[in-house]
């Protein structure tokens, strides 16, 4: 992209890369102009590369270089997936270092902001910048009833037809309904070469590693000295 040829700002034609490293072959996707600091996005529990909103990605790719990936195990990314989350920080430094960075920004959700949160207090040499959404701390409040409220949502999908993001990510009101279904409609939008599936053991083995996160001793975060937006909603 940097010689010449059109930068890709459509996170529908972002090409998909791998790189392998520690055993492990990651599957990523990177689009935006590149050089300067690159934004890294650790996506939430369940999900492939094609779970990002493009309507959040193509933004930033327009003045950003933007990159995606599978974490280990996941999607078109090699291995098992991680029995616990500092784990799954160590294989995303893995994947970074691999690609030559030593500096990055961080935009992660929910699980991917568990990962987040652990990869900079074990490296916080690593992340200039952090964003952390619809997250929480480990050893918060009811993370670790995180599994049960999942597995409800999708039942509750499965009841009504929906996609469980829908009722996930989304308030069942008029507006987080229609909301939800455009959301959803938009993961569509790329129609050649998408990602794999999770597979069941796969989400298991996440839903677990959240479990003993949510249980585990709290991670002192003041030693995170990083500029961090938080945003959660309910």
């Amino acid at each position: 992209m940097s010689n010449g040829s059109e930068i890709i700002t459509s996170y529908a034609e972002a090409p998909s890369r791998t790189v392998t490293a520690g055993g492990t072959t990651y599957a990523y996707r990177e689009l935006g102009p590149k050089g300067g600091i690159p934004v890294i996005f650790f996506v939430h529990l369940a999900a492939t590369l094609d779970n990002w909103d493009p309507r959040i990605i193509d933004p930033i790719a327009k003045t950003r270089h933007v990159i995606t990936f599978d974490n280990k195990g996941v999607g078109a990314s090699s291995g098992s997936v991680p029995g616990t989350i500092e784990e799954a920080a160590d294989d995303a430094y893995t994947f970074i270092t691999a690609l030559g960075f030593t500096k990055i920004d961080v935009f992660s959700f929910s699980m991917g902001a568990m990962i987040a949160q652990d990869l900079v207090l074990e490296h916080p040499q690593l992340v200039r910048r952090l964003v952390l959404t619809g997250t929480g701390p480990r050893g918060g409040t009811d993370i670790d009833k995180v599994a049960g409220v999942t597995y409800w949502d999708t039942l509750r999908a499965k009841l009504t037809r929906a996609d469980p993001k829908e009722f996930l990510f989304f308030g069942r009101d008029a507006v987080g309904k229609r909301a939800g279904k455009e959301f959803v409609n938009r993961l569509e939008e790329r129609t050649t070469d998408r990602d794999k599936d999770i597979t069941i053991s796969a989400f298991r083995t996440q839903l677990e590693a959240i479990k003993a996160y949510g249980r585990f001793t709290p991670s002192d975060l003041s030693k995170i000295t990083q500029p961090t937006l938080i945003a959660n909603g309910d």
